[in-house]
């Protein structure tokens, strides 16, 4: 599709006139093209170069009611150390917590150079007052979160209520002041991927740095398709402004293959520029495990089986 040209101002009425003049996505076009780029192959000297990326680009988390600081920390060690065995393992990119919990995270990551990213604004649902959301983005910044992944309201956002969604992600934003922030759409309960595309387009104009497909608490999660639509606003975004914006694909992205699918389409659809930890990333837990399995097949010619790595 063309760029869109980018609103004069952005008052809700002129957002509600820029987002549904946003081109629709052709559904079968999006679904053959990301079908089309999984077939893709990758040669085997490729192969370890796209396992070590896609670890670099991991956002480990742990997002459980039943999350402790002992959990936290042992996370952490993995973070560090993917693979004891293999010490020239990437680390990943940074560690997803609660707020409660980035203080445990922050200590045990510091001097790494590995983020700490908190979730926020009464994730998952997202269904709280403003005051109550931006308490929540206070803590995970003072207690030293480098990343804040909030999530935007959905039953505003599906009732046209575009201004409001708009000022609450600007308000996220400034409350972040030196943390990134990730603007999650829950594209699950989106139902279309007009939808899709309207919603990344106003987590940007908003400023958001990352748009993430999901919270991992709702199905579907991430998808090929999804993640295309969303790779091509930043594309587009890019084109229209010169500003480098982020995606994060998360839930539902547990193995090496899956990982390179998305890789592929990183390439293909917003370009070889994205592929880094900087401008994409993999909110996973699982992931991690079976990335490390394939590394060592790779090092070691034989397949080492699950006993060998640590289970999150």
């Amino acid at each position: 599709m063309s760029t869109p040209t980018l609103p004069a101002s952005l008052d809700d009425a002129s957002l509600r006139r820029f987002l549904h003049g946003l081109p629709g996505v052709d559904q079968v076009g999006v679904e053959a093209r990301a079908a089309s780029l999984a077939t893709r192959s990758i040669k085997k000297a490729a192969k370890l170069w796209a396992i070590d990326t896609a670890i670099s680009m991991v956002d480990l988390t742990t997002l459980e009611g039943a999350d402790t600081h002992g959990k936290v920390r042992a996370l952490a060690a993995k973070a560090k150390r993917p693979d004891p065995d293999h010490p020239d393992t990437p680390q990943v990119a940074a560690v997803c917590v609660y707020p409660d919990l980035a203080a445990t995270a922050v200590e045990n990551l510091k001097g790494t150079g590995i983020g700490v990213a908190s979730v926020a604004t009464a994730f998952p649902s997202g269904r709280s007052s403003r005051a109550v959301k931006l308490a929540e983005v206070a803590l995970a910044v003072e207690s030293g979160a480098t990343e804040v992944d909030m999530v935007i309201d959905r039953g505003a956002f599906l009732e046209g209520r575009y201004g409001q969604v708009f000022e609450e992600i600007q308000a996220v934003k400034a409350a972040c002041g030196d943390a990134h922030l990730k603007v999650i759409l829950e594209t699950g309960e989106l139902a279309t991927y007009d939808n899709v595309r309207r919603a990344s387009w106003l987590a940007l104009l908003a400023g958001g740095d990352f748009i993430k497909t999901s919270t991992g608490k709702v199905s579907p999660a991430a998808t090929l398709p999804v993640t295309h639509v969303m790779l091509q606003a930043v594309r587009d975004w890019f084109t229209a402004t010169g500003e480098l914006r982020g995606v994060k694909p998360a839930g539902g992205i547990r193995t090496t293959k899956d990982a390179i699918r998305y890789l592929v389409a990183v390439h293909e659809v917003a370009g070889e520029q994205w592929l880094t930890p900087g401008l994409f990333r993999f909110g996973a837990s699982s992931l991690l495990n079976d990335l490390i399995l394939q590394r060592r097949t790779q090092l070691d010619g034989h397949y080492s089986g699950p006993d060998y790595v640590t289970v999150d």
